[in-house]
């Protein structure tokens, strides 16, 4: 009789999902009638219009192996209606155009296996340099955008927005920094000008971005919500290089600052608001770091507020109880050596 009653049910909704002129209110009918009823309410939510959409985090500084492409196949599973990065795509740091492609090549095949929509940011990784500025640009388009995804407004924007004359110092002070964290030359990366640099913890943003978001926010006032996406803490810096001039405008709306770059998971409430550093999807972690962990993000927008989950990616599993493109025996932990 159950199986009757269920059949009854999923007819009524598919033929109300399929037209349009017919109520969408459904009749839910059992066969539960004394006693306690075996579920929790009655009210279905029919025809709703929340989307969700997922977050992958910084995947360089040192990319650990097939973390990436345990992501898509995760993101898949869970059926965002697209996904975001917030930059840090490729390893990058060279004026090597061939090695540059080559790279962007890589991850452009690994990102194409998604089965939804994604949406590209740059890193200090994938914008290092001008070189890396115009591949950018010829390979996938603008630095900064913004979109609207049902009545949600998205602000993409590039903290690594520095004029090219001090793009240049920053590229080669962090150039000098690399060759000792590398070993090939002497010294401490804490005395080195590069880790003294503002940019290398904060980023700038240019008059030209701020006026173009300043724009696009006036255009969208009325937007149910607002996501503020980059990948250095903008928000972190105090002058008119940081967010603070775009947060005075944002503060008349409700929104959201999510960013990377840290490889570590932080989250503060600022200004009345969730900001949020994402930790990594197969970047470089610090292993005495209990916040350095790899996760995906998804964000259901429900009525009145988004709905926020991070998802350890060593927790998603598939139908066999395994991580997705993992072999029997080969842990997650493992694919990080």
């Amino acid at each position: 009789m159950r199986s009757v009653f269920y059949l009854v049910f999923m007819m009524s909704f598919f033929i109300s999902g399929c037209n349009s002129n017919i109520s969408r209110t459904i009749k839910f009918e059992h066969d539960v009638s004394e006693g306690q009823k075996p579920w929790t309410s009655e009210e279905f939510e029919i025809g709703e219009k929340d989307f969700t959409f997922g977050i992958i985090s910084d995947l360089t500084g040192g990319e650990r192996k097939g973390i990436f492409n345990v992501a898509v196949q995760q993101m898949n599973r869970l059926e965002p209606t697209f996904v975001l990065s917030v930059g840090d795509l490729i390893n990058g740091g060279t004026e090597d155009v061939d090695q540059l492609n080559a790279e962007w090549d890589s991850f452009d095949t690994r990102a194409s296996l998604f089965d939804m929509p994604f949406f590209y940011l740059g890193g200090n990784h994938d914008l290092t340099n001008p070189k890396m500025r115009e591949i950018w640009k010829q390979r996938i388009g603008p630095r900064y955008y913004h979109f609207v995804y049902d009545n949600v407004l998205f602000l993409m924007m590039d903290s690594e927005d520095f004029e090219e004359k001090r793009m240049l110092e920053v590229y080669v002070a962090r150039a000098k920094a690399l060759q000792i964290i590398n070993g090939e030359v002497e010294g401490e990366y804490a005395d080195t000008e590069y880790y003294h640099m503002l940019e290398r913890k904060t980023g700038a943003m240019s008059k030209e971005q701020f006026k173009y978001f300043n724009n696009v926010l006036d255009k969208y006032s009325n937007v149910r919500w607002t996501f503020v996406i980059m990948h250095k803490p903008l928000w972190n810096r105090e002058d008119d290089k940081g967010l603070e001039k775009l947060e005075e405008i944002l503060k008349q709306r409700p929104y959201t600052v999510i960013n990377g770059h840290f490889h570590s998971f932080y989250h503060t409430i600022r200004n009345d608001r969730d900001y949020i550093m994402l930790g990594t999807t197969g970047g470089f972690q610090e292993e005495a770091d209990l916040a350095a962990f790899d996760h995906i993000t998804m964000v259901r927008m429900s009525k009145d507020k988004p709905v926020i989950t991070h998802l350890r990616m060593d927790g998603i599993l598939d139908e066999t109880g395994r991580i997705p493109l993992q072999g029997d025996t080969l842990s997650f932990q493992a694919s990080r050596n």
